[in-house]
Parts: structure tokens; sequence; C-alpha cells
């Protein structure tokens, strides 16, 4: 008798998911909102979210510690970037970038989830009250945020939504999918211990990889850093015609972008730096 790992024994991989699709995590975070032209974040969504009363950007770096098993934790570096949005009445996030470190990790999302994930570096630097966190691909960090943590607004409890896609690109390399194309739902309940108040500034850079810079900062709503639990879950929520998703879909792949939509917005795009207050324009 011997044993093949690269197949499972039925009996046993029946067990295997012990904790019913749901993952509980450890995790310090770095919670900001922004906001851009109305314009822009109503083209980044695809059908069928629809934009809400203000054209806000969520990010959020976590320093994460995934407790898979009993036996398992894996530690690594995470970033959310995502368009706040209604999506067919339910209140969330379309995602839109998810820099992570580690291979599994960015295996796991993509093919289960439909995550946009992206294998970068992730800094998660904190001294005293001092933070700077950064995601690097390419060795361009293009996306960062630093500042001071302040006083504390005690412990939170809630749960987010964001939204994503599970599709797969054409094999002929044409603009439609292999497949059906499945609108999902992530569904993430945290419960923070504490959460504290926070002054920063962010700032992105060009990237023709992650054009994060083509959503500029107008204004930084608000800036947070929590630390808890998280536990993490999501569903299918139904199918979607091809062609709502085919504009879009290149972001999760690295093709250097060099053409984009062209968006009448009421200001000129300029450096995308900002602190608390209204944003400069170099």
């Amino acid at each position: 008798m011997t044993i093949l790992r690269y197949v499972r024994d039925p009996l046993k991989a029946k067990s295997t998911n012990k904790n019913n699709g749901k993952l509980q995590s450890t995790v310090r975070s770095i919670r900001a909102v922004y906001e851009t032209d109305p314009a822009i974040a109503q083209a980044l969504l695809p059908k069928p979210f629809t934009p809400i009363e203000r054209p806000e950007i969520f990010v959020q770096f976590a320093h994460v510690k995934m407790h898979v098993s009993p036996e398992r934790t894996i530690e690594t570096g995470a970033a959310t970037v995502a368009v706040r949005c209604l999506c067919e009445g339910t209140r969330g996030a379309y995602v839109i970038a998810m820099p992570m470190e580690g291979e599994f990790i960015v295996i796991k999302g993509r093919e289960t989830y439909g995550e946009p994930k992206k294998i970068a570096k992730v800094d998660f630097d904190i001294t005293d009250d001092q933070f700077r966190v950064a995601v690097n691909r390419h060795d361009i960090p293009f996306l960062e945020i630093k500042g001071k943590i302040g006083a504390s607004k005690g412990p939170a409890q809630f749960e987010e939504h964001f939204f994503c896609h599970k599709a797969q690109p054409d094999i002929l390399r044409g603009p439609g999918f292999d497949g059906d194309v499945f609108l999902t739902q992530l569904d993430w309940k945290r419960n923070y211990t504490d959460v504290r108040e926070a002054q920063g500034e962010i700032i992105l850079r060009e990237s023709p990889w992650d054009p994060l810079i083509d959503v500029p900062v107008r204004k930084l709503v608000s800036v947070e850093y929590a630390t808890g639990s998280t536990q993490t879950s999501g569903k299918i929520l139904r199918t979607i015609p091809d062609e709502w998703l085919a504009p879009f879909i290149h972001q999760r792949y690295d093709d250097r972008i060099t053409d984009g939509l062209e968006v009448n917005i009421n200001r000129p795009k300029g450096r995308a730096t900002t602190t608390n207050q209204e944003s400069s324009h170099a």
C-alpha cells in the first residue's frame, strides 16, 4: 500500500471543511475612506452595482493571522481597495484591487470567491503612535498611507459586504468567458476589541499594472486603526451577462495597461496626495 497525495480520499475529503466555509482571523488594520470624483466612481462600477450618495473609495491594510485549523495559522499582509455601492438593495463595496502576500492566500481567494487578489509586498509598520502602510508591486509602491494614531473610540462589532466576480476568461483570449460569470458576495463579520481615531495621508503613485492613481483622492473622509478578529465567508448571488464584466476583467491580471475609458470630470487630475483636508493639486 502506498499513498498518492495528488489525489484525495473522497471519504476523508468530506470532513475537511470543519468551519462551514467560514474563516476566523486575528487582525490589525488601518482603515480609510476617501472621496473621488463622482463620474470616476460610477465608471468603476459594472452592472448591477449602483453608486451611493457619495463617491467613496474604501482602503484597508491589514496584518492578518489566519487560523486555518487548530494546528495551522498563516500570517500575512493584505490590502483591499473597493468602491462603495449598492448591489440590488444591499449596501457594500465592489473590490477593484486586493494585493496580498503569499501564493496560497492569492490562489485560494481568487478560485473560491473570485477575489481579484495579486501577489504583492505589503508593509505594515506601527511604531508607538506613528504608522506607515504601503503595497508594492513591480517595485512600485503605488498605494501608501501614513500618519498618527489617536484616541480610542472603544470596541465595535459589525458586518461588511464586498462584491466580486467568479469567472474564467475565454481560452482563445477573446472578450468573453468560458462558462457562467458569477456575482459573489463576501461577508466579513468584524469583532474589533478597539478602534482608534487616526490622522493620515494617502499617497498614490503611477503604475501601469495598478493604476489606482486614476482614482484620485479629492477628500479624505476617515482613517482608523482597528484591532480584533474577523470572520469571513462568501456566497454566490447569481449569474450575470458576460458583457457586464468584459470591460473590467483585465483589472485582475498583469496586463500593462496603457489605455482606458475617457471620463469627463469637473476638475483636472493632479497629484493624488492628501491629508484629512481637501486635496491640493499640482
